[in-house]
């Protein structure tokens, strides 16, 4: 028994590895900083923490003793007598082929964000690193990565060339395939006259860009109300959902809008702006032949100048200003043209003609009464 221990231990001890060999080894011992393998040879192998990972790790939370890896042979003597050996470099070389085989496939890769660099992003796949630059991250233009600092993302390699140490990542081309198969499905489900929802996505001084889910649809400044809207930014913010009916739909071009129709203000404007009512609305704009005044948003009038006042106006602004509240009197009301005529010169006459008419009631009654005495 003990002889042939004896030359079990002497052929262990002629066994021979040589640099770059893949070796098995048995975890015995693990410190801070390095760990120590028996892989069956003279003398133990040592695997330094800058040789397990190209990230940084905590070794004796990662590998415990007793446990079995796989290793490459760095150098069999380190000048001291002990085997140095490699984890990742083993790691990448797999990794490397893994790349390529996903490169060839076009297979979608996950793995971490592990740096944030000026012209890109970096991550590790088996220790085998793929850049994604910037113009590669995303579909729009990103001022700043750093919010991508240790987040997983899915990419493709586009280019594989570890030899120059170029292997490309590509995240955007993702990002647009995805978009071009809601895009398609959107457009099969939408037709005009739709209402959906959506979250504005952009807003500008000419109207808001609102993501349906597949597309983006303009809302023009003049489709955000039935009224008047001077400045859509002050109405509308980015990410606040909205409903909105679908106006018009041009190839990929979608035209949104606010003013449904049950809610359009001149559906009962004849009743409410007939000829001879007496109305109330506040000056919206003014022009050198009259005034415009809103009665309600969506349903402005014109009071012209000779229609301002009995007395001679040279000028609206003359007499009155934007924003003012004005009582006045319909004069004309035409539905087809949505036109609407105003007149405070005819209500201050309808005004007097009805103080004067209660003047000669007045009289009437005292002239009844002074008879009646007599």
């Amino acid at each position: 028994m003990s002889e042939l221990s004896f030359e079990q231990m002497l052929e262990d001890s002629l066994k021979t590895i040589r640099n770059g060999e893949v070796v098995e080894g048995t975890v015995i011992d693990v410190k801070e900083d390095e760990v120590i393998l028996n892989i069956g040879y003279k003398s133990d192998g040592i695997l330094t923490k800058s040789e397990y990972s190209n990230t940084p790790v905590d070794l004796t939370t990662c590998i415990h003793v007793g446990d079995t890896m796989e290793v490459k042979v760095l150098k069999v003597n380190d000048g001291e007598g002990q085997v140095l050996l490699t984890y990742k470099r083993l790691a990448a070389e797999k990794g490397s082929k893994r790349l390529k085989e996903a490169f060839e496939s076009g297979e979608v890769l996950t793995a971490p964000v592990t740096q944030v660099l000026d012209g890109g992003l970096s991550v590790v796949v088996d220790e085998s690193r793929v850049f994604i630059p910037a113009s590669l991250v995303s579909d729009t233009y990103e001022k700043s990565l750093a919010k991508y600092e240790g987040q997983e993302i899915s990419f493709v390699i586009t280019e594989f060339n570890p030899r120059r140490g170029r292997i490309i990542g590509n995240r955007k081309q993702l990002i647009l395939a995805q978009k071009a198969e809601q895009q398609k499905a959107l457009f099969e489900r939408i037709h005009v006259g739709d209402v959906v929802e959506g979250v504005v996505k952009n807003v500008t001084d000419f109207g808001a860009f609102v993501d349906l889910g597949g597309a983006d649809g303009l809302l023009h400044i003049s489709e955000m109300s039935w009224g008047r809207v001077e400045n859509p930014k002050k109405v509308f913010k980015v990410g606040e959902k909205l409903t909105v009916l679908i106006k018009d739909i041009r190839d990929t071009k979608i035209a949104l809008s606010l003013k449904f129709e049950d809610q359009n203000p001149w559906l009962h404007a004849d009743e409410k702006y007939a000829a001879g009512n007496i109305v109330t609305g506040r000056v919206a704009r003014m022009t050198d032949f009259g005034a415009f005044v809103e009665l309600e948003p969506g349903v402005d009038a014109l009071l012209h100048v000779s229609q301002i006042s009995r007395e001679h106006v040279e000028k609206p602004s003359d007499v009155l200003s934007i924003g003012q509240e004005i009582e006045a009197k319909v004069v004309d009301f035409n539905g087809e043209e949505k036109k609407i005529s105003l007149s405070m010169k005819a209500l201050q006459n309808s005004q007097e003609a009805h103080a004067a008419d209660e003047d000669v009631a007045d009289v009437d009654i005292d002239t009844v009464a002074a008879e009646t005495e007599e």
